[in-house]
């Protein structure tokens, strides 16, 4: 694994570590910031900045879990489990409806598509079953992300989130270290911690299941991809810290948030199929739907191995 390059060789890691963190914490407030004024005004940049808020916040929690040698270990603990809350909910009225809207795409697409054969005594099925089947999802999904929604704004206006914006205030312009750790060398200090988050991507990574082509919808696989997906954030995100360079851990992750997105919109196309008295018409566009997203599954795992293995084979970079 090539050792990141500072202009300083004896730059300590509390060094290191604290002008990471006060950056993401700066992110985090500005975030926040543009997030109430597009809240108030109803703008869509509203979206962008809880995006910019949600990755702050995970920046610094993985950050802290990471080097958590290197801070003060209870204070650590304590604001990450708050931001892992945070993220997490700000993350699901995101979740809905960028699940609605590929899916509506999707819709689109195949409806429009010669490719997709429509079985025998049933021409024209998908057609008249995509209407019906984008309804049915358009008011499931709708009504998760309304109620998403409300556990948003309940979060915002609740104590334990202004408590986290006041320790994230505070961690902007100081952050609580442990005095002897910060004291030492990044190389000796937090590289070796960042090697351990590399390690086990790794590990990860060789253990996921082998390809199955006769078994191109077996969702049973997911939870390894999505930890997969997990720890190279966690992974790329001690590079960032370190100064390296995460080009390809961003597009090896980008390819892994397209798996989980279709992944879950095939779940949700399975859901709906499943909803009581629809018309056949209706089952079988959703049963497309599923398909075809569970199709995309796929091209992300490939997508994925692709930019991994050139990597994985020398550790450059990753």
């Amino acid at each position: 694994m090539a050792q990141p390059k500072h202009d300083l060789p004896a730059t300590t890691a509390g060094t290191v570590l604290g002008t990471y963190l006060r950056a993401q914490a700066t992110a985090f407030l500005r975030g926040l910031r543009l997030h109430e004024e597009g809240a108030a005004s109803g703008s869509a940049e509203g979206s962008e900045a809880a995006r910019s808020l949600r990755g702050a916040a995970r920046r610094i929690s993985c950050s802290l879990s990471t080097f958590r040698a290197v801070a003060d270990s209870s204070w650590a603990d304590s604001l990450r489990t708050e931001l892992v809350w945070l993220s997490t909910t700000l993350a699901d009225e995101h979740a809905y409806g960028a699940r609605l809207s590929r899916l509506m795409d999707a819709l689109q697409r195949l409806s429009g598509s010669p490719e997709v054969p429509a079985p025998r005594g049933t021409a024209g099925s998908l057609t008249v079953g995509s209407a019906r089947a984008g309804a049915l999802l358009e008011r499931q999904l709708t009504l998760a992300r309304t109620r998403a929604h409300s556990a948003t704004l309940q979060a915002l206006g609740s104590s334990r989130f202004h408590a986290v914006a006041d320790a994230v205030a505070v961690l902007a312009s100081e952050v609580p270290l442990d005095p002897v750790a910060a004291r030492g060398r990044v190389d000796e200090v937090l590289a070796p911690l960042a090697e351990v988050a590399r390690s086990r991507l790794s590990t990860a990574v060789h253990s996921l299941p082998a390809p199955s082509p006769s078994h191109p919808y077996d969702a049973d696989h997911d939870s390894s991809w999505n930890e997969v997906r997990r720890l190279l954030r966690v992974h790329r995100y001690a590079q960032e810290a370190l100064g390296g360079d995460v080009a390809r851990l961003t597009a090896a992750g980008e390819a892994l948030t397209r798996h989980r997105d279709a992944a879950e919109a095939a779940a949700a196309s399975a859901t709906a199929a499943r909803t009581p008295r629809i018309a056949p018409a209706t089952a079988y566009a959703l049963g497309v739907l599923h398909a075809d997203q569970r199709h995309e599954v796929e091209a992300s795992r490939a997508t994925f191995q692709h930019i991994w293995q050139p990597a994985d084979s020398s550790h450059a970079g990753v």
